[in-house]
């Protein structure tokens, strides 16, 4: 079955209708429709033939130029709706479209000049993105193929377009899906949230110039509205300590695999159980003292994880590809000694 990776997680999305007024009470209004889930399995199965070709080293063909097409749905649930937007046309007047468009752009030149992929897909696909999706929708997702944003109900969630945290981190899913395919339930889908996080975090702190002792890691601060200023979605540094508030509730994320969440919500944990492997990056960024170099490392171990990765599994390979990236002279010796330190830290 496929997954809508959804910004806000089922759980917030819950509490917020339960004690939110206004459109931000009503339930999820959004419908993805038949073309979009055609269009999502075909996404699936191009990258499940990209990950086989890139295992067998052979060149997939190309599926696109990279570039950026923004649509407007006109607050309907429908998909590349209008044109507003191609790439390297005339700035529109549209503050939603025109950030969708910078943003996507810093994405893509991130994994470009920093990491050397072409694109989400390695293979310059195109980056299709929606904005004004839905009436006051409070959430932004990728469903395979495409990006789709609410402009949120202005009170609890503002504009997600506006974000260049909810952009990347949701590109951020197609790089893993293009890459390792993690299955998104349990451990292996709560490392593909953290991978977005990974990824979200670093694009954040590159298109800023900061150093990770300077960073917040913070995720989804921006998209706070006025009654839930000053809070975030998700804390890479302290897991469960995001949020608490009456309209929220409190962040429900471990710090520690021994707090793991382990039952069934919320696909078994994918965006609570995160923050463990979360904590475990920013530990070594932290200590490092380069976030890109911690990326560099997180990024080499995704090619390497299968499917129905562990976090047992992700902790091992992220060392072995520290250990390998140190032979080669591409990041700092003493890294994987780090990253395994920061993995421990965390009880993986």
């Amino acid at each position: 079955m496929t997954h809508r990776c959804l910004f806000i997680p089922p759980y917030v999305q819950r509490e917020v209708a339960r004690n939110a007024t206004g459109a931000a009470a009503e339930p999820d209004q959004t419908a993805i429709s038949d073309a979009a889930r055609k269009r999502r399995a075909g996404a699936l199965k191009g990258a499940a033939a990209a990950r086989q070709a890139e295992a067998t080293h052979r060149a997939p063909a190309p599926t696109g130029t990279g570039r950026r097409e923004v649509y407007d749905s006109e607050a309907s649930t429908t998909q590349r709706s209008r044109l507003v937007r191609a790439e390297g046309e005339p700035e529109t007047d549209d503050a939603d479209a025109l950030s969708a468009y910078d943003c996507a752009g810093s994405v893509r030149d991130f994994f470009r000049t920093v990491l050397g992929r072409n694109s989400i897909d390695n293979r310059g696909l195109d980056l299709v993105l929606n904005v004004h999706f839905g009436e006051k929708y409070n959430n932004a997702f990728w469903d395979g193929d495409e990006m789709t944003f609410g402009d949120g109900d202005g009170v609890i969630f503002s504009g997600f377009a506006r974000s260049l945290d909810v952009v990347a981190h949701e590109l951020a899913h197609g790089v893993t899906q293009f890459t390792s395919g993690l299955v998104y339930r349990g451990e292996s889908g709560a490392l593909n949230e953290h991978f977005s996080d990974v990824f979200g975090t670093a694009i954040t702190q590159w298109a800023r110039s900061e150093t990770p002792d300077r960073a917040d890691w913070l995720i989804g601060d921006e998209i706070m509205g006025p009654d839930l200023y000053g809070e975030a979605l998700r804390s890479m540094s302290h897991p469960g300590a995001a949020y608490d508030n009456p309209i929220m509730g409190k962040d429900p994320q471990p710090a520690a695999y021994a707090d793991r969440f382990t039952g069934t919500a919320d696909n078994g944990g994918v965006h609570i159980n995160s923050g463990i492997p979360n904590r475990a990056f920013h530990l070594a960024a932290v200590e490092l003292g380069d976030t890109l170099e911690a990326t560099r490392i997180w990024y080499h171990a995704l090619h390497r994880l299968p499917p129905d990765a562990t976090f047992a599994l992700a902790a091992t390979q992220v060392a072995e590809s520290a250990r390998i990236l140190v032979k080669a002279g591409v990041v700092t010796k003493g890294a994987a000694q780090v990253v395994r330190g920061a993995w421990k830290a965390v009880g993986v």
